[in-house]
């Protein structure tokens, strides 16, 4: 079964954020939470890490960090609760983000942004517990999915066979049919389940992605 991970998205408040997480924590395991400052993409999210304690404690929740220095949230997001932490690969350091995050009993992943070069996230992928591929360019909620991306995953995963690939930006039904036939196992969706979907039909929503073969 494909994992789901409903994403708030680039929302500006923690009661966003919770309203969000609570419209499906009956029916997931983990949350996809972004997290951005306006040094990597021209955006910016709710950094109120101290509040994520407010959030179901039954769910584990990775954190996307947009950002261009990863390695300060570290340690605010860990004490959060946080149990995966992925960085950009086109921050300022991946490598330092690496290697201060394996400290932490959390798991450590890199994402690669929608116009960038898989090449960019090659030299990592034997030290991360999973690669994040952007159906998008980062930074904003509700863009079209770009095509290119399916190749990306096919030619990481010829290479790279045993890594766990999971896709954030423009997923719904026709376009995480794509990626799950290229192979990938993992779904952070945020447009096509809190802007198309009802408290009545999100979990149908999520279970129609979940059953992607």
């Amino acid at each position: 079964m494909i994992e789901v991970l409903p994403a708030p998205g680039m929302v500006k408040t923690f009661e966003e954020v919770k309203q969000r997480v609570l419209l499906v924590a009956p029916y997931v395991s983990w949350i996809h939470i972004d997290i951005a400052d306006h040094t990597l993409v021209p955006n910016e999210t709710c950094r109120d890490v101290s509040r994520w304690i407010e959030l179901p404690s039954n769910l584990k929740y990775e954190a996307h960090l947009m950002v261009a220095h990863p390695e300060q949230y570290i340690r605010p997001l860990v004490d959060a609760g946080f149990s995966r932490l992925i960085a950009h690969v086109e921050c300022e350091d991946p490598r330092r983000f690496l290697e201060e995050a394996q400290y932490e009993e959390v798991e450590v992943g890199l994402a690669l942004d929608g116009p960038s070069s898989l090449d960019m996230l090659e030299p990592f992928l034997e030290e991360i517990d999973v690669a994040l591929l952007m159906g998008i360019e980062a930074g904003f909620s509700g863009q079209p999915f770009q095509e290119e991306t399916i190749e990306k995953i096919k030619s990481l995963l010829h290479h790279y066979p045993e890594t766990i690939v999971e896709v954030d930006g423009g997923v719904n039904e026709e376009t995480g049919k794509l990626v799950v036939d290229a192979g990938v196992t993992r779904l952070a969706v945020t447009s096509f389940l809190f802007e198309k979907h009802t408290k009545e039909t999100i979990e149908q929503a999520i279970r129609q992605l979940e059953e992607l073969k």
